[in-house]
């Protein structure tokens, strides 16, 4: 098996090509707000808003999301089992050996972060250390390697910034819209009324398009995790057994945050989610059966 750093580089493509993506709906959304509104100032805003925010989350998200769980660095005499496992994968991986975080919680979870490889962290919960088995817990540690290898951090950070971009647009135009700032269609009233309709239509369902799509790369990117995981410790039970665990622990977690669910294994809002098909669309992660149903079909 070729190591995660040259796995990355056809990743690492995929990944701007989903953020050019991204950024070619934000600019169509600002210029068509902007058009509606005749005011140009809002694709500006829009363009370089995004791109500063974008600069900023991908230098300092590892460290906000790190304060928003709690999460406590340790070193290798606090655990070295845990400093050995991930040492060993990250040796297999080809990839540096991230800091090591720990959440002070009983749920069983882990994530990743950090902007790039030589600055990455692995964090986990005090429950997934207790009531993992050695197996169990390699595979998530290399379920999480793999976030890192594919360089997930930064399309995630991305992502959510830009999706919260396009839900303020929206709301800009809404509220400017409401206090009668819009384009002269004196001209032609039939067919500013339409645009206008149509403005109001793009700024109510912009933000539900953007969410989708934020959701739907986070969900693909769960999938790949796992089978680059279960190639780098060769053993696609430890994960899925790992899952089941987790997916069978309904301890909550009082640090969980709406911002950062997306970057753990298993959503960290236990018990909260049906399986529903409309309930799916807005789920952060895969059903958990289903990525225990791949690994489990996994031929290596």
């Amino acid at each position: 098996m070729s190591n995660l750093y040259t796995q990355a580089d056809s990743n690492t493509r995929k990944t701007w090509f989903l953020i050019t993506g991204f950024l070619v709906f934000i600019i169509t959304i600002g210029w068509f707000f902007g058009y509606l509104l005749d005011s140009q100032e809002i694709l500006i805003f829009a363009v370089v808003f995004s791109v500063l925010t974008s600069f900023i989350s991908y230098w300092y998200s590892d460290k906000i999301v790190l304060a928003m769980a709690r999460a406590v660095l340790i070193e290798r005499k606090d655990n070295q089992e845990l400093y050995r496992i991930v040492e060993n994968l990250c040796i297999t991986a080809g990839l540096p050996v991230p800091k090591i975080y720990i959440i002070k919680e009983q749920q069983l979870n882990a994530f990743a972060t950090g902007r790039d490889a030589k600055h990455s962290v692995v964090c986990v919960t005090q429950g997934l250390l207790a009531r993992l088995e050695k197996k169990e817990l390699e595979g998530v540690i290399a379920h999480e390697l793999s976030h890192i290898g594919n360089k997930d951090m930064l399309l995630g950070t991305v992502v959510v910034i830009l999706a919260g971009i396009v839900a303020m647009l929206s709301d800009m135009f809404l509220r400017i819209s409401f206090w009668g700032g819009r384009r002269n269609s004196d001209e032609n009233k039939g067919a500013g009324t339409v645009m206008a309709i149509l403005g109001l239509v793009a700024a109510i369902l912009a933000p539900i398009a953007a969410t989708l799509i934020k959701l739907a790369i986070s969900r693909k990117r769960e999938f790949l995790a796992d089978a680059d995981g279960a190639l780098l410790t060769r053993y696609p039970e430890g994960l899925a057994s790992a899952l089941a665990k987790i997916s069978a622990d309904l301890t909550p977690m009082k640090t969980a945050n709406n911002s950062t669910s997306h970057l753990f294994i298993s959503s960290p809002f236990r018990g909260k989610q049906t399986q529903s098909w409309f309930t799916k669309l807005f789920m952060t992660h895969p059903p958990i059966e289903e990525r225990i149903k791949f690994l489990r079909d996994m031929k290596l």
